[in-house]
């Protein structure tokens, strides 16, 4: 027996949320399909706020961080990152979510979606071309860092337990990744 599966597009994806069918749940579009969230622990929560606290104080006016807001991408996805550094655009936010071209990079706390993260949504993010995904390792207090997408996927991948990281979009900025993995 085939199955197949029923494939959503960005527009029939905010149709959904516009009519309430989606209020109850949890949810994201990836590749068109709605794929649920995994709830959000305390440790997730904690850890992704203090680092956004941190980032909106050593970024400054330079760029807007977003909180598990959406963004939108080619090939019918609309994930919710925990973390999005994106451009300032003020009110033009209220026409459309970020776009791949209004994206410095993305950051991820995992624990029981690492598996998620690290495989299906690091391709989602290739393929948008993010120039930049970070990936907390909750578990293991690690940052996992993909970078030069190509291809559909990063062609560069590190991990890190502790030091200075700085991001391609802001060169001259050193970011603790402590107080990213760990604050």
């Amino acid at each position: 027996m085939t199955v197949t599966v029923a494939k959503w597009k960005v527009d029939e994806y905010h149709r959904m949320i516009a009519a309430g069918i989606l209020d109850a749940r949890r949810v994201e579009l990836l590749k068109g399909e709605i794929v649920e969230m995994s709830p959000e622990g305390e440790p997730h929560a904690y850890f992704s706020s203090e680092a956004g606290e941190y980032l909106i104080r050593l970024l400054g006016d330079r760029a807007t961080i977003r909180l598990s807001k959406p963004i939108t991408l080619a090939l019918d996805s609309e994930p919710e990152p925990d973390i999005a550094i994106v451009q300032r655009l003020g009110r033009e936010y209220l026409e459309h979510h970020p776009y791949p071209q209004n994206i410095f990079w993305l950051i991820e706390y995992s624990d029981s979606s690492l598996d998620k993260d690290l495989e299906i949504k690091s391709k989602v993010y290739a393929e948008a071309k993010i120039p930049e995904y970070w990936v907390v390792n909750l578990k293991n207090r690690q940052l996992v860092v993909f970078r030069e997408p190509q291809n559909g996927e990063y062609a560069s991948k590190s991990t890190l337990t502790g030091g200075t990281i700085y991001p391609l979009a802001f060169p001259d900025v050193a970011i603790s990744v402590n107080s990213i993995v760990s604050s």
